[in-house]
């Protein structure tokens, strides 16, 4: 790789003999963006909403991403409505903040059994409510035993040990509260969108409902 590599002003597609051409996204993520009515934030929230902000500028539209202590921990690219997106990377951040509950952890793996084996058991595990009959079967067959799933209490219980630092954000503007009633599920704290949807006031609403923050920076980020 090049490290004096710059790309041209104008990015181009063809698309069927139909050729598309734009101004290329330069608009760099940084504090400047992330302005909040509450007022200033810490550092440590401001560094996750860019690094959040950032990997949503290079994914697929349309994405959600949501970030945590300055890392990725879920994303959901290509959805064809934000919804879908918010429930997707939600759902991504769960199973990485549920790989270190103590019943994860406490797994009785096999030592003979293959690291990606290892990783569907977890995968698994934490989805056992959703598993049929067959997969639960072997998934037990693996074990050796049957492992008794985290309750619904459990998991609420462990994801506040992460909410204060929980950062949603979003490549185009959040249409409607359902997508901040979701991300409350998870114990997200801070949400980053554009802004100027038509139901601004009710997405408002919501996140300070939940005693959200909430950041508009103004910029879409779509990536087609």
């Amino acid at each position: 790789m090049d490290p004096d590599y710059r790309p041209t002003g104008t990015e181009e597609r063809d698309v069927f003999g139909f050729r598309l051409e734009q101004e290329r996204n330069s608009r760099p993520i940084n504090a400047e963006l992330f302005r909040a009515d509450e007022g200033s934030v810490a550092e440590a929230v401001l560094e996750t909403a860019i690094v959040g902000t950032t990997a949503l500028k290079y994914t697929q539209s349309n994405s959600v991403g949501i970030a945590f202590e300055g890392q990725v921990i879920g994303m959901a690219a290509g959805q064809q409505s934000r919804i879908h997106a918010t429930r997707i990377a939600c759902e991504k951040a769960e199973k990485w903040m549920l790989q270190t509950h103590s019943k994860v952890l406490g797994l009785q793996l096999p030592a003979a059994l293959p690291r990606p084996e290892r990783a569907n058991v977890v995968d698994q595990f934490l989805l056992w409510d959703r598993l049929s009959a067959p997969e639960r079967q072997r998934l037990v067959s693996v074990l050796g035993y049957s492992p008794k799933p985290l309750s619904a209490e459990e998991r609420d219980a462990w994801f506040r040990r992460y909410s204060g630092g929980l950062c949603l954000t979003s490549d185009g503007f959040i249409p409607f509260r359902d997508n901040v009633d979701r991300a409350a599920q998870t114990g997200i704290r801070y949400i980053v969108h554009p802004g100027g949807s038509l139901r601004d006031e009710s997405v408002h609403a919501a996140a300070e409902e939940y005693g959200m923050t909430l950041f508009e920076t103004g910029v879409r980020l779509f990536l087609h």
